[in-house]
């Protein structure tokens, strides 16, 4: 009797595929502990999006998740998803960063390191594996399957190949985007184990199309030994086979699966009620998605694309920019859309349709993709695409793209600490999102002086003491429209109550004081004379009023007042979509006013930057 042996991703994969990832900890533990006592080979509960979003939204401190994740679930390995050089952020870091990532996350919990590169580039991948081999971790390596003309069969045999000489224990095959037929799960699965007998073969499939149960069948049948699912009530659409099902059908065809089943169904009766909780970010309808076949977004990518563009006011272009996606890709020579390919892909297929014009406007990432700073593409570039964003200059495919950058750590660890940083982890988290950091820390420091409840803004609707007020609305003054978010309320003071409330997505404090004609949960306030309020940024007029193209937030100035600068030159950096858009001054001439600071939210359609334009 063969043993199928089973990692259960619900608490990563499971959440960021339906939830937009956006479930806090608190909600995760006791679901945690029942999963713990199932028996599985691993529970991978950490990397991918949970990061970022830990820190972005949640504001919670992911090193500290892991931490209580480890502590409540003793008996059973711990996984995560990491992006090999770019860790589990959206740029290639330094090895240094690499390095002390990898350690700290073997020293904060994991034990088992599934590695991949959106390229299938195996030179991004060699110092994550490396490191994690030295650490005494396990390592899955991954192909990051895709189709398209040059992924066939034999390109990802070598792709493991390289990979098993880099010393990886197991062959993982990451099917993010739930493109992986039955057919081809066979063929594939049989292709590795003839070639690579000695070496465990993984199948990670998602739902999205509803190929993923089939395609897992049939690679057990070509001689794979593990595969990923998820409790039933966070199975289907763009996630996972419910692992309650596929361990039923494999005991019927006469596998050993050591899982118990009761208390797996017990986790996923218990998930239920949590999942209604986040009904907000349960966007996806409750069908499969077909045209994945064509676009090929993956489930962790589709419930955020969806949100971001509800963010820009843009749902309706959906269908359009999807489409949009699949040309973008086959320009770019065929990338497999995972993170952080699928955030280029994607980011770039809205700027064009957006503003109406194939690559008008190129954001950074796209950029460096075309030359070379990801890695080599599976197929070349269009020529004509080249060309239009690069102009003259040469990519660099031929060298590994880490070996292009200094090290990071020692140069950002002073920055880091006065932007908050108190512990290794914490200069990490600021090594590879500084500003999202830096804003994570503030908050926490605010929660600890108690100046600020420690629930964030996503969560204000769960809390009593905004029952009778709206917690999320618009405000329009003299035709400006501001969109504010309460986040919570101080002590009362003689002078007033303090509210926290979030502006334009900025986090400010304003102090009301009561009237009888308005009230606010039983209480009247207004604005007191000096509260701040959102800044009015001027309509651009001018050649040289420099705007963004999307809503986003402002990154990095590059300019001070009185520079001189050049037309193309970049201004400014605004970042939407997880993606950083370069914006460039659109005349020669000198910085005469800068009308934002980095942190700040901005909108398309007003000036951000006003550039005197150089007399001929």
């Amino acid at each position: 009797m063969r043993k199928i042996e089973v990692t259960d991703v619900s608490l990563r994969d499971g959440i960021q595929s339906l939830l937009a990832t956006r479930v806090r900890t608190e909600d995760m533990i006791e679901v945690l502990k029942v999963l713990d006592k199932c028996g599985f080979w691993s529970l991978e509960v950490w990397g991918g999006a949970t990061f970022d979003v830990c820190l972005r939204f949640l504001k919670e401190d992911p090193w500290e998740r892991l931490r209580k994740f480890k502590e409540n679930a003793p008996n059973t390995k711990l996984e995560m998803l990491l992006r090999g050089q770019n860790v589990v952020g959206y740029r290639h870091y330094a090895d240094d960063v690499v390095e002390e990532f990898v350690k700290k996350a073997y020293d904060n919990g994991i034990e088992v390191f599934r590695i991949f590169d959106a390229l299938n580039d195996t030179r991004n991948m060699q110092k994550s594996i490396e490191t994690a081999k030295k650490v005494g971790a396990i390592v899955k390596g991954v192909l990051s399957y895709t189709i398209s003309p040059v992924h066939t069969v034999e390109y990802y045999v070598k792709i493991a190949g390289e990979l098993i000489n880099m010393g990886i224990d197991i062959i993982s095959i990451k099917d993010q985007a739930g493109l992986l037929s039955p057919k081809v799960a066979y063929d594939l699965v049989s292709a590795l184990k003839s070639e690579y007998p000695d070496y465990p073969v993984h199948l990670h499939t998602q739902t999205t199309a509803d190929l993923a149960e089939m395609a897992q069948l049939k690679g057990i049948e070509a001689g794979a030994d593990m595969i990923d699912t998820v409790f039933y009530s966070l199975s289907c659409q763009t996630s996972h086979p419910p692992g309650e099902t596929m361990i039923y059908v494999l005991r019927e065809f006469g596998y050993q699966v050591d899982v118990d089943t009761d208390l797996y169904k017990k986790a996923g009766d218990m998930f239920k009620e949590i999942r209604a909780k986040y009904k907000k970010f349960d966007v996806l309808p409750p069908y499969p998605d077909v045209g994945v076949l064509l676009h090929q977004i993956p489930g962790g990518m589709i419930t955020n694309f969806i949100n971001q563009l509800r963010e820009q006011n843009l749902e309706e272009k959906l269908e359009e920019v999807l489409e949009e996606v699949s040309r973008v890709r086959e320009d770019l020579g065929y990338p497999p859309l995972v993170t952080p390919t699928s955030q280029i892909v994607g980011t770039q297929a809205f700027m064009n349709v957006l503003h109406g014009e194939r690559y008008k406007v190129v954001t950074k990432e796209t950029k460096d993709y075309v030359k070379g700073l990801y890695g080599r593409p599976p197929a070349p570039i269009k020529e004509e695409v080249l060309k239009k964003i690069l102009g003259d200059e040469k990519p660099i495919y031929d060298k590994r793209p880490a070996d292009l950058l200094e090290p990071e750590l020692d140069k950002i660890r002073e920055e880091a600490k006065e932007a908050g940083a108190k512990t290794e982890e914490d200069i990490l988290s600021y090594a590879l999102f500084p500003v999202v950091a830096k804003e994570f820390f503030e908050w926490r420091e605010k929660v600890q002086k108690g100046e600020v409840p420690p629930v964030p803004v996503e969560d204000v609707e769960e809390q009593p003491c905004h029952e009778k007020a709206p917690v999320e609305f618009n405000i329009t003054v003299h035709g400006e429209q501001y969109h504010v978010q309460i986040a919570g309320r101080g002590e009362e003071t003689a002078g007033g109550r303090t509210f926290f409330i979030r502006l334009d997505g900025r986090l400010e404090e304003v102090v009301l004081q009561p009237i009888r004609e308005v009230e606010v949960s039983g209480e009247g306030y207004e604005i007191s004379e000096g509260s701040p309020v959102a800044p009015k940024r001027p309509k651009p007029r001018d050649v040289g009023d420099v705007t963004s193209p999307i809503s986003g937030k402002v990154v990095n100035i590059k300019v001070n007042v009185g520079q001189e600068v050049k037309e193309g030159d970049v201004l400014l950096v605004v970042e939407a979509m997880k993606m950083e858009n370069e914006i460039h001054s659109p005349v020669d001439g000198v910085v005469e006013e800068i009308l934002v600071q980095v942190g700040e939210s901005v909108n398309p359609d007003e000036v951000l930057i006003r550039i005197k334009p150089k007399r001929s």
